[in-house]
């Protein structure tokens, strides 16, 4: 088993075909097919159902993927282990983050840490809290900034709270609301909401308080950007609450604050097993202290 067939196998698991594959891993398709179809005929199993349409992950095939991402994750760790002893940091830094940072200027540290490591890879994810986590744990992602309730706990990564702070209420200009310093969660309860997804981090940030108040809330629109949900206020279509230091950064919206209000914390997570070279140097320049 050779870690390019593993390679091969991912590639063909993500993007969903084996053209576009190949093209991912710059061979040609004959040559991407007969490796991987030796790697079944070594495993005595098939990882793809194929169709003329579609290539879908068999049983088999679900079971190798995840393995197989570590792999070709720990060799490329190792290679920068080595790269990182002789005085030289390489290999990647895939950073996740929330659209609703405020704890750190992320473009402007990305910057910062392009110019002093120009050999490292970097890229970056936007997405929801819980997939972030999620994808550092399974090392998808080498850091991750996430916002959470602050009474959540992680599971199998490595955290450091950055900043605490609390939801303000938003709402368009002409809305009864506007122009008002604070008021009530029970008021504004009587409100319908623009929010994230139930269930996500995000989301359970107002619904906890909320809950703990014995408050019920109507969402009608659901979103995955901070973006959009101002959009949609701004719009007239319902209320959001939104982190207190983004709330000054949407135009267009009146800012409410709320007694009692929800509460966040704004964290960095990064892997269980320690960072890599280039992710342990990231949270240096951050002032976090990786362990």
């Amino acid at each position: 088993m050779e870690l390019q067939q593993m390679r091969y196998v991912v590639a063909v698991a993500e993007t969903g075909g084996f053209t576009r594959a190949a093209e991912r891993c710059h061979v040609v398709q004959s040559a991407l097919s007969h490796q991987i179809a030796r790697l079944e005929k070594e495993l005595g199993a098939r990882l793809f159902d194929r169709t003329s349409r579609s290539v879908r992950l068999t049983a088999a095939g679900e079971a190798f993927v995840p393995v197989a991402r570590q792999a070709l994750q720990a060799a490329e760790r190792a290679r920068a282990e080595v790269e990182a002893a002789t005085g030289e940091v390489r290999g990647r830094l895939a950073v996740g983050a929330i659209s609703a940072v405020t704890a750190v200027d992320l473009a402007h540290e990305l910057g910062v840490f392009r110019a002093r490591y120009p050999k490292v890879r970097i890229g970056l994810q936007m997405e929801m809290s819980d997939a972030l986590i999620g994808k550092v744990r399974e090392g998808a992602l080498d850091v991750a900034f996430v916002g959470l309730v602050p009474g959540a706990r992680t599971t199998g990564v490595r955290e450091k709270v950055l900043a605490r702070g609390e939801l303000v209420g938003v709402v368009a200009p002409d809305h009864p609301l506007a122009g008002q310093e604070w008021t009530s969660l029970s008021r504004l309860a009587r409100e319908v909401f623009v929010d994230f997804a139930a269930g996500s981090a995000a989301r359970r940030q107002r619904d906890e308080a909320f809950r703990a108040a014995g408050l019920t809330s109507e969402v009608a629109f659901e979103v995955t950007t901070t973006e959009f949900l101002a959009n949609l206020v701004r719009a007239g279509l319902g209320v959001g609450m939104v982190p207190e230091a983004l709330a000054s950064e949407l135009p267009g919206l009146s800012t409410v604050r709320v007694r009692p209000a929800p509460e966040r914390t704004e964290r960095v997570v990064w892997s269980a097993l320690g960072p890599s070279p280039a992710a342990a140097a990231f949270l240096e320049g951050l002032g976090v202290d990786p362990g």
